[in-house]
This record gives C-alpha cells, structure tokens and sequence, in this order.
C-alpha cells in the first residue's frame, strides 16, 4: 500500500511480524483471553478480583467501558471496573493507580489490562506509522507480596503542552490536524511527528528510568533488565546509549510484535516470563512513553 522495502522496515523500526486483530473481532475479546491467563497464573479466581483497570487506545465503545465488558467476559463478579487513558503510557499509570489502592487496603486483588488493536486506527496510506503498529493485549494480578518484593517504586508524568504531537481525533479534529494529515483525514487515524516523538522518547526514557531508581536505593548496575516500551528498535537503542547501558540489557519483543502501545509492555513481560528470563529477586525496570505527551516507569522485584 506504500512505497517501501521489508529491509527499510527492518532498517528504521526493527520490526519483522506484527498480530493483527480478525475482522469482526472485539478489541475486549483480546483482552478476557489476557486475564485470564493472568488469573490462572496468579492461582487466584475471578471472583477473587476486586479492581480492574484497563488502559486501551482502541476501545470498541466510548461507553460501556473496555473494563466492564471484560469484567463480563471473566465473570469477575465482585470486581468494580474503570478505564484509564495514557496512550502507550497506559500500563504504567495503570500499575500506579492500582499500587495505591492495594497499599491503602482498599483493595486485595487488582487485574490490570492492556488491550490495543492499533490496526484499526492506523492510515495504511501513511509510511510513517503504518509499518509500526500491531494488536495485542497483556495483563497482570496484583497483590500483596512478601516485604521487599514487588513494585517497590514507579513515576509517571505529563506534558500537556506538547499534546498534538501524537493525535488520533475521535469526535473532533482541529484545521490543524486536518493541514498535517496530507492524504486522509478520516477520524479514528493516529499521527505523529516522528522526529519531535523520537526526540522526546530518547530523552524521557533514560530520564524516567533513573527517577524511578533514584526512589530506591538501588542502582541502575542492580537492575537485570529494562523492559521498555516497544517503539521502535532506534528509539530504544538511542536511549540505551544515553542511560549508558548495553543494550543487552534492554529486553525487547518489537522483532516478533511491533509497536502494541500500551499492550507492548505487558506482552514483554510475559514473553520474559515464559521465556524462564526472570528469576525470584530480579530487579527490572518497566519504562515507557506515550500520547499525551506521557510517560512511567516502575521498579519491580520479582517474587516468583
């Protein structure tokens, strides 16, 4: 549909396959599967849920929320549900919100989803974003763990200032939006200024990387790996190189699925996961960034 190469492909993004979400298939459907995979995992049921959170660019409906079809689709009975909006930074805000409630005793088990099928808003007539974009969803249970293990800190932030960078306009799209969209201006489409994002990413994610360390009393050679999210293999070299960390140190899935927004870090932890890459007392730092502008990360010690 545009004029490129497999090996130009390769060359700019690192990506090689990417999942795309059947015809006719609900974005939520990705997610149930998710949590519930999540849930066995965990040893828990779904009636043992009391929150669930969930962090989707590409809900099917405004209303109801992704989180509740969900709740439905797991029969989490006893869980309250809302959705949380971040962009790709979903995830970790979501890991946020939900740290506070299990802290303050508010709740005892929080599912925490992710779900993108960022096929459906992506211009296929636009080169630079269409060859990033794949679907998937990933999901975590949260709960109390022995002291000194699980998140042990997380930072989030945003820069509302520099908010167009990336859009995808749902009910309303500015003469702006439309002069910057050269070929289509259909709602529902993401874009972004690749070169003012790239510079944003390479510079926020070391930055967040060493804040959410710097609450700890770790250091950066203490952390196993840095699961990033997964945009673009420069991106992720560039800010590896700035953190000054080999970049064997940075776990990566973009290979295999692409740039999943909020549902890229998730997946990548569970890719490490079954892959046997993590070990009980690894320490990992999850850091990404996203529309909006937004970013997080978080500090986890692993318990398993």
């Amino acid at each position: 549909m545009v004029e490129t190469t497999d090996e130009w492909i390769i060359k700019r993004t690192g990506i090689s396959e990417r999942r795309i979400l059947q015809e006719g298939q609900p974005v939520y459907s990705m997610a149930v599967e998710a949590s519930k995979q999540a849930i066995k995992d965990s040893g828990l049921s779904s009636e043992d849920i009391d929150l669930i959170i969930v962090s989707t660019s590409t809900p099917d409906y405004l209303s109801p929320t992704t989180s509740c079809m969900i709740q439905n689709g797991i029969g989490a009975v006893n869980a309250t549900a809302f959705d949380l909006g971040a962009a790709c930074s979903g995830f970790l805000f979501a890991l946020t919100t939900a740290k506070q409630f299990i802290e303050t005793g508010y709740y005892k088990h929080v599912l925490v989803v992710s779900s993108e099928a960022m096929s459906r808003v992506t211009d296929w007539t636009d080169r630079n974003t269409c060859v990033l974009f794949g679907d998937g969803a990933g999901a975590v249970v949260l709960g109390q763990v022995e002291e000194g293990y699980g998140i042990l800190s997380t930072y989030i932030g945003s820069d509302g200032s520099n908010a167009t960078r990336i859009t995808i306009p749902c009910l309303y799209m500015p003469e702006e939006d439309i002069e910057r969209r050269k070929t289509y201006h259909k709602m529902n489409t993401i874009w972004q200024d690749g070169q003012e994002v790239f510079k944003f990413a390479v510079k926020i994610m070391p930055l967040a990387t060493e804040k959410v360390i710097e609450n700890t009393k770790l250091k950066l050679e203490d952390i196993k790996y840095i699961i990033p999210h997964q945009a673009n293999i420069r991106i992720l070299d560039g800010a590896a190189k700035r953190l000054g960390v080999a970049f064997d140190k940075v776990y990566t899935t973009i290979r295999k699925f692409g740039n999943m927004s909020s549902a890229s870090i998730p997946v990548a932890m569970d890719d490490a996961y079954k892959g046997k890459c993590l070990n009980k007392g690894d320490n990992l730092v999850l850091v990404g960034f996203g529309g909006g502008l937004t970013w997080g990360s978080a500090l986890i010690r692993w318990s398993k």
